[in-house]
């Protein structure tokens, strides 16, 4: 029969207070260490698996706050279909160094080149390297600036985006935007500019930027702080990778 010790109890309720659940399962650590391992060790062992839970933990709760729309990597990125891009300088874009020099991403490509996927294989290794991350569509990061400025919302969200470290605008191309929503897409980008990182995922050449955008002189003043300090990466491909998939399954009718 199995006695209650009141030490161990203790030990769990402590570690409970403390906030440091990884010492409940010092039994198991000191299973694993010898008889002539010292208390030191001992208490090292313990505080290493407690740092490997905050980070697990951390990388999981950054990876949630990002709303990323589905989970991609860019192990599972075809690479073969990139025509202008080497695997290489993505890997070296995945390194993060863009995110510490405050640089930028214009991935600019035709429907169903991967940008999308490409960017949140990104946005996940910039999670799992320690930086804060938002995804979100162009639309929706336009309505959601919208519906703070009509609520009086606008300075709590300021305050939030300026904690994002990359910021993912996606499909900056599919709907136009009145002056009122440009003006707010355009002070987001600006203010972000040589501050913090952003990575935006087009179908248009800068030269088209004019068709979403009501007023010219603006777009101009947005491709410039887009532009500077930034990768730009042709993602052009011969044919869309959804209908490449479709074709090799057989769901074309």
């Amino acid at each position: 029969m199995n006695t209650i010790r009141p030490s161990k109890e203790l030990i769990k309720l402590y570690a409970k207070q403390l906030r440091i659940p990884c010492f409940c399962d010092y039994e198991n650590v000191i299973r694993q260490l010898s008889p002539e391992d010292s208390y030191d060790k001992f208490l090292c062992e313990l505080m290493k698996q407690e740092l490997l839970s905050r980070a697990d933990a951390s990388q999981k709760r950054r990876i949630k706050t990002a709303k990323f729309p589905v989970t991609k990597t860019l192990d599972e990125f075809d690479y073969s279909r990139l025509e202008h891009i080497s695997q290489a300088y993505i890997q070296e874009l995945a390194a993060c160094d863009f995110i510490k020099t405050r640089q930028n991403i214009v991935m600019i490509g035709n429907p169903g080149a991967g940008k999308t996927h490409l960017s949140i294989g990104l946005g996940m290794k910039a999670c799992f390297n320690g930086y804060n991350v938002k995804f979100c569509t162009a639309v929706n990061l336009a309505n959601e600036l919208a519906e703070a400025a009509q609520f009086h919302r606008m300075s709590k969200l300021e305050k939030a985006l300026s904690k994002v470290e990359l910021l993912i605008i996606d499909e900056l191309s599919y709907l136009t935007f009145n002056r009122y929503q440009s003006e707010m897409l355009f002070q987001v980008i600006s203010e972000r500019s040589e501050r913090a990182s952003v990575i935006i995922t087009t179908n248009l050449e800068f030269s088209s930027w004019t068709d979403l955008f009501e007023n010219e002189i603006m777009v101009a003043a947005l491709i410039d702080r887009v532009t500077f300090r930034s990768h730009i990466l042709n993602m052009n491909v011969k044919e869309s990778y959804r209908l490449e998939q479709t074709l090799m399954t057989g769901n074309t009718k």
